[in-house]
């Protein structure tokens, strides 16, 4: 299986828990009523938490701010990915993702990969 990652910054203008709140019940239930026809085999959102830990973490290794969250969609493979998205109905779909996601996220300031998982 391959997994589609998406490493999300909110929009300037949110907090971290309105930009938290629309991912988790508005673009879910979203992203779940196409999730069939798009070949989604499952969707995680994992939301950073406030934590003093996290900075302490970041600190240490020098790192930027965290994302406000990642979102990991898992795919069969990446032809199963690349046929979803190339139909006409997954074209759509996309777009439709694609434009909510635009009231939550900002793009500029995030990233997005394919990316296979190894369990060690």
């Amino acid at each position: 299986m391959i997994k589609f990652i998406m490493c999300c910054t909110r929009h300037a203008e949110m907090t971290r828990e309105e930009f938290q709140d629309y991912w988790l019940n508005s673009h879910g239930p979203l992203f779940q009523k196409f999730a069939d026809t798009y070949r989604a085999k499952k969707y995680i959102q994992s939301h950073t938490i406030a934590t003093p830990l996290n900075e302490g973490i970041r600190e240490s290794r020098g790192m930027m701010q965290a994302y406000d969250g990642v979102a990991e969609v898992w795919f069969e493979s990446e032809q199963e990915l690349m046929e979803a998205m190339s139909s006409s109905e997954g074209q759509e779909i996309s777009a439709v993702l694609l434009k909510d996601e635009g009231n939550f996220i900002d793009h500029a300031k995030s990233t997005a990969f394919i990316a296979k998982e190894y369990e060690l």
